[in-house]
């Protein structure tokens, strides 16, 4: 299984659309997909339906075993989505209270590390979409995952939270036996502004080496899909949005080590 994390201490720069659209594509193409709601605002988790507010179990009750994961719970947490090879472990508004739990707590950094590792041979791709807040749940997400995608939205105040993730992405790489390799994608580009213009040419000056150097445009396509609870590329396959992150995907195939499949 290939493990991705899609994390931006900024809200609303499209982490989630970007979870479910990749999510959608590796799935439309056959493979086994396990999306992991880990943002107490479960958006992941209302898009296909289900509400963080009323759930009875999600992904919340991994972490009330002091650090340890019971065999046979991150199975029996799974829902199902509007697309029959995504699976998804739900989020819960109760997730808002671990910060508070968690001091004092040894092993929460690795909790969802040890959940995956119950479903690693049930899927081939787990897909995380992170919380806009550095604390355990990023952590768990950093921790879990072999590849960090971090959506940016091309606006000049969304650059400095991009510099605020590379540093905390720099902070976890030090207690990382090996560093976790990350790829920028910039988003909800709209070439009619100067905004998106210039803040595309300042990513691709400051981060040469892990911007991709395409982008995600503004498509009101990906908001009907969110409507509909489907995945963009069953809700219109040729629409700009889908084809801008069929290029992603590609890109993130040819780009992730093969060696990061354990």
């Amino acid at each position: 299984m290939k493990v991705w994390a899609v994390a931006n201490q900024k809200g609303g720069v499209g982490k989630t659309t970007s979870s479910i659209a990749l999510a959608g594509l590796l799935a439309d193409a056959g493979k086994r997909v396990l999306i992991v709601d880990l943002d107490p605002h479960g958006s992941m988790t209302s898009y296909f339906g289900h509400d963080p507010d009323t759930l009875e179990h999600s992904v919340f009750d991994l972490f009330l075993h002091q650090g340890n994961v019971p065999e046979g719970l991150p199975e029996s947490l799974l829902l199902p989505t509007s697309h029959e090879h995504i699976r998804l472990l739900p989020s819960s508004t109760a997730l808002a209270t671990l910060e508070r739990q968690s001091p004092g707590q040894n092993g929460l950094g690795l909790v969802i590390a040890k959940s995956l590792a119950q479903l690693w041979n049930e899927f081939d791709y787990a897909i995380i979409d992170s919380p806009p807040l550095l604390g355990v749940l990023m952590v768990n997400a950093m921790a879990a995952s072999q590849h960090l995608v971090i959506p940016v939205q091309t606006e000049f105040l969304a650059l400095k939270g991009l510099e605020r993730m590379v540093n905390t992405l720099k902070m976890v790489n030090r207690s990382r036996k090996q560093a976790l390799p990350f790829t920028i994608v910039p988003t909800l580009f709209d070439r009619r502004t100067q905004a998106s213009l210039g803040t595309l040419r300042v990513l691709r000056d400051t981060y040469p080496d892990t911007l991709w150097q395409a982008f995600i445009p503004v498509d009101t396509k990906l908001r009907d899909a969110s409507r509909l609870g489907m995945v963009p590329s069953r809700n219109d396959s040729n629409s700009r949005g889908v084809i801008a992150y069929r290029a992603l995907l590609k890109h993130l195939l040819a780009h992730v080590p093969a060696s990061q499949v354990a």
